[in-house]
């Protein structure tokens, strides 16, 4: 997000430019990190200034350009924060000094007053790419102005995506142009569980890829121009929420189809089906509750809702179909028998 995306004032340094800003800062901290194979019991430690490392077995980072913040790391994957009016931008967090396609849990409380954010938040590179899935917010929606890719429903909300750029700004390999990757989560939420890969995934099917290769990723509390507290919980794994599982090829009689997944729009979502091992055959694609048949193509489809039906037109053996989701976003189950 550019600066007067996020706050729209001339002067404003703006969300995206803070967490790059401190991302820079700490880049060669970061790079440098690795966890300990088991976490050792360490004492309550409160940080003021700028730095990075770990504590009882998660990574931490914590930033600010001015003010008064300060975070105190505690047991395990804890740490609370606090900030005044006197802080301009300001960042920290616990989490894991590389990120993956981890389930997150986290809990606590938060508690902003103006200007605030609490985000996964995570770098790639291979290309380098700025990413955040924001569970909370303050006064101020850090999607303003950006530009809208589609959404996501996973655990228990829907989630807007969007995707922002920088040029010539400050990022964790020095000043660099980049893309930023957005998901905001329409029902705010101070606990809960995030499927990461729900949302890389939904992000590739917009075209949004990640880097091959993975920096830091934590759950972020920033204030800016604001005040506010939190005290957050975080830690890997929990209750896993697919909202597009992957559906392994079936079939029968040499007869194989298999599902990809094709454009997503805020209510409705398209799939691609791949037949093969025969050019005589008929799918049946068994649709979830509240879903209905909108469009198809490249194939004779009968049916709107339930168990609908596909047969070949001459249009070869691949063919898609748009379905509306009416809140319910899990890929139908899929057969094929030849003939």
């Amino acid at each position: 997000m550019t600066a007067d995306l996020v706050h729209p004032k001339p002067r404003r340094r703006g969300r995206i430019r803070l967490l790059a800003g401190a991302a820079c800062a700490l880049a060669l901290a970061v790079a440098g990190m690795t966890l300990p194979g088991a976490a050792q019991a360490e004492s309550d430690r409160t940080v003021s200034s700028n730095t990075t490392g770990t504590h009882n077995g998660y990574y931490f980072s914590f930033w600010k350009d001015s003010g008064n913040a300060s975070m105190t790391l505690r047991a395990d994957g804890r740490y609370s924060s606090s900030w005044s009016n006197s802080t301009n931008n300001w960042v920290g967090g616990k989490g894991w000094a590389t990120g993956s396609r981890r389930t997150v849990s986290y809990s606590g409380s938060y508690n902003p007053s103006g200007n605030s954010y609490l985000a996964l938040y995570g770098w790639t590179r291979n290309p380098l790419i700025e990413y955040y899935v924001v569970e909370n917010f303050g006064t101020y929606n850090p999607s303003t102005g950006a530009t809208r890719m589609g959404s996501v429903t996973t655990d228990g909300s829907t989630y807007d995506i969007y995707r922002t750029q920088r040029v010539n700004q400050p990022s964790i390999d020095g000043t660099a142009t980049f893309y930023q990757y957005w998901s905001v989560r329409q029902q705010k939420r101070s606990s809960g569980t995030i499927t990461t890969a729900n949302h890389f995934d939904a992000w590739a099917r917009a075209g949004l890829n990640l880097g091959s290769s993975w920096a830091y990723q934590i759950m972020a509390t920033e204030g800016y121009q604001s005040s506010g507290s939190s005290d957050i919980t975080v830690s890997e794994g929990g209750t896993t929420n697919p909202t597009n599982p992957t559906t392994p090829p079936t079939g029968g009689s040499n007869c194989t189809a298999t599902l990809s997944a094709g454009q997503q729009f805020g209510d409705r979502f398209n799939l691609n089906v791949a037949v093969s091992g025969t050019t005589n055959w008929t799918v049946t694609l068994n649709l979830n509750g509240g879903q209905t048949l909108q469009n198809s193509w490249n194939a004779s489809v009968t049916g709107t809702s339930g168990a609908i039906t596909a047969r070949p037109n001459g249009s070869g053996n691949n063919f898609g179909v748009t379905i509306m989701a009416n809140g319910n976003w899990t890929w139908p189950t899929i057969t094929c028998r030849a003939g």
